[in-house]
């Protein structure tokens, strides 16, 4: 009887958080080492979406987008990378871009395969940033801020650093101070 009571509980909950998932966050992808991961589980707070590619000049941000997570991920805030070689500068595969992100700038957050991030090839995500935020990537390291609502979304420039005050002043707004 108690087992029937928790999956009975667990399909409720699961049930309710799909209800919550706003349309944007809808979406499932594999990460670099081939895991499922649904950004629906992540609605209700901030995800900071960053498009990257290892051979970038812009790449030593992996390490201020790793403190930043590691800062605010036990509050709520997402950090996820989508690995793209749509400017020409990252690696040929996922283990090669997921042994590089790790061994070189130790990144625990999560990172997707990789994928395409601009124009008519740009995967459902980046189609839906691009539209919500009238902007597209214009080069690696491109930043999407997505508030709690799962509908409001503020684009960030390649030259804006992931602890910008801008970015981090939205993401303590929205977890509230501490």
């Amino acid at each position: 009887m108690r087992r029937l009571l928790l999956a009975v509980s667990f399909s409720v909950m699961t049930s309710s958080a799909w209800a919550a998932c706003s349309p944007l966050l809808n979406h499932q992808f594999k990460t670099l080492q081939g895991q499922p991961f649904d950004l629906c589980a992540y609605a209700g707070k901030p995800i900071l979406v960053v498009n990257t590619a290892s051979k970038c000049g812009f790449t030593k941000q992996f390490t201020k987008l790793e403190k930043l997570y590691d800062q605010y991920k036990g509050r709520g805030l997402l950090v996820i990378g989508f690995p793209s070689n749509d400017f020409k500068q990252e690696l040929e595969t996922n283990a090669e871009i997921g042994d590089f992100c790790k061994l070189t700038y130790l990144v625990e957050f999560p990172m997707m395969e990789k994928t395409s991030v601009w124009g008519k090839s740009a995967n459902p995500l980046y189609q839906q940033l691009s539209k919500t935020s009238g902007t597209t990537p214009k080069w690696n390291f491109y930043k999407y801020l997505i508030a709690p609502d799962g509908k409001t979304v503020t684009a960030f420039s390649s030259m804006t650093e992931p602890d910008d005050p801008e970015i981090v002043g939205k993401i303590e707004g929205w977890l509230g101070k501490k």
